[in-house]
């Protein structure tokens, strides 16, 4: 099961000028469709005046994709079919990018379109620079005093991660653990504390 995936370090925007047409492109890791919604109502928001906002996304790791691609007024296949194909060729997911044009007068035609909108958005990854994330799983569980030194050993082992632990009569433990690796650290789990 593969549980890695490349997305975008950081938010960024980047601005290019073609032919008197400006095109910001504004990048950033989502987790979902909604948030990558969200995102580009705000940068409509903030870019009222500009001719158009053209976007995709890109959401989920391979066998769970979704994607979406809206051309904003652009002619079909111009502007989100190249700022999706710039996210495939990035290899990056679990990202939205929006490319503003403000118009400079000059029109570029369905090729200069397609040109504009790719190179805008690679540009801005580029700049923003990938990361390769691990899905993680959580796993919250209780245990005795005895089982402790056990269940802490395989934490180790499966070098999971110690999220929150509460001391009481009984020990209460939240963990973070690779998602691959998730279904063995809890039968390894088991073997110390039962079903």
């Amino acid at each position: 099961m593969n549980d890695e995936y490349r997305t975008v370090s950081k938010p960024m925007v980047t601005r290019a000028v073609i032919q008197r047409s400006v095109f910001l492109a504004h990048v950033q890791e989502v987790d979902s469709e909604e948030e990558a919604r969200a995102f580009v109502a705000s940068v409509r928001e903030q870019h009222k005046q500009a001719a158009h906002n053209c976007y995709a996304y890109r959401m989920g790791i391979t066998g769970e994709e979704t994607f979406y691609i809206d051309d904003d007024g652009e002619p079909h296949g111009t502007a989100g079919k190249p700022i999706y194909g710039a996210i495939l060729n990035r290899d990056v997911t679990n990202v939205v990018l929006v490319v503003t044009r403000y118009f400079g007068g000059k029109k570029l035609g369905v090729r200069g379109l397609i040109e504009a909108y790719g190179g805008a958005a690679r540009d801005v990854i580029d700049h923003a620079g990938v990361v390769t994330r691990i899905l993680m799983e959580e796993i919250k569980l209780r245990c005795n005093y005895s089982q402790l030194n056990e269940v802490l050993y395989r934490v180790n082992r499966w070098s999971a991660e110690l999220t929150e632990s509460h001391y009481t009569e009984e020990v209460q433990l939240s963990l973070r653990v690779r998602r691959r690796d998730a279904g063995q650290f809890r039968e390894a789990l088991q073997g110390i504390l039962g079903p």
